[in-house]
């Protein structure tokens, strides 16, 4: 079977995190994830900056789809309509190299990966960390939260049940009775 890689994107207008997911035999593992810090103060150079960036991993990784997460209305009508730039400015590099996008609200991800739509972003990080055989988390959760977007949506368009190789959900329930419902 041939490997499959998919981009996930956690866009932010400060730091945004991304995560890259390779499935091959039914297998998760990851190729890379981390955050791009964005320092530009002017609004325009920060897209400017999460485009490229965004450009710069999808020539990197050349995954084969694309997916980011939506924004979301919190109390702030204008945070929202920051990040659904930063989300489109991702979106359009992938676009300009032909790769396919799909986009999921932030409670859809957290129930795809956790089974609980209000799960935090450390019990995400943790799922995530059992699923692709993470030894370490990386310090900023953002970094997490782009490669839950990417198992999230394999999830999504895969009627296959995912294994992790040696730690599977079998596995994760032995280890954490306590975190079973």
């Amino acid at each position: 079977m041939k490997e499959k890689i998919i981009l996930g994107i956690d866009p932010g207008t400060n730091v945004m995190g991304y995560g890259v997911l390779s499935i091959s035999n039914n297998i998760l593992s990851t190729k890379g994830l981390g955050v791009v810090q964005i320092k530009e103060k002017d609004p325009g150079l920060k897209l400017k900056r999460i485009f490229e960036s965004t450009l710069s991993l999808v020539d990197q990784f050349n995954p084969d789809e694309f997916a980011v997460e939506a924004p979301f209305f919190g109390k702030n009508v204008q945070s929202m309509l920051k990040l659904g730039r930063a989300q489109g400015v991702s979106m359009a590099a992938a676009l300009i190299r032909n790769i396919p996008i799909a986009e999921y609200s932030p409670r859809k991800i957290k129930q795809s990966i956790t089974g609980s739509g209000a799960a935090s972003k450390e019990q995400v990080a943790q799922m995530i960390k059992t699923l692709v055989g993470i030894q370490e988390l990386p310090s900023q959760l953002d970094a997490t939260d782009g490669l839950a977007v990417a198992i999230c949506h394999y999830f999504q368009t895969s009627s296959k049940i995912p294994s992790t190789g040696k730690k599977g959900w079998d596995s994760f329930i032995r280890q954490n009775p306590d975190r079973v419902r």
